[in-house]
């Protein structure tokens, strides 16, 4: 049996990532791209698994006709993937930068 504390963990990271992934989507939609391109660069970049879905950001597209500010985003987006959610999302804490 897994202790409490593991099993605490395991389920504050996919809610955190799930929370992020819901965000992401819904600050790409507010960017005015479709839901299919919004929910599939969104995984894609915190997942780090390369290409999308659709015509956009698919297999055939790239992620050059996005907007700037969705570029921006999904650079966001790629960090907290690369870097593990909870060592980026830490920085924003003010209690970690008290020492």
């Amino acid at each position: 049996m897994l202790p409490d504390e593991v099993i605490g963990s395991v389920v504050a990271f996919f809610a955190l990532y799930f929370a992020c992934y819901g965000l992401l989507t819904i600050l790409l939609m507010a960017l005015e791209l479709d839901f299919l391109t919004s929910a599939s660069a969104a995984v894609a970049m915190l997942s780090n698994v390369g290409p999308g879905l659709g015509p956009v950001v698919g297999p055939s597209g790239n992620f050059s006709t996005l907007p700037i500010p969705a570029k921006w985003l999904l650079c966001f987006a790629m960090l907290l993937g690369r870097l593990e959610l909870f060592t980026v999302l830490i920085l924003f804490m003010p209690r970690f930068w008290r020492g």
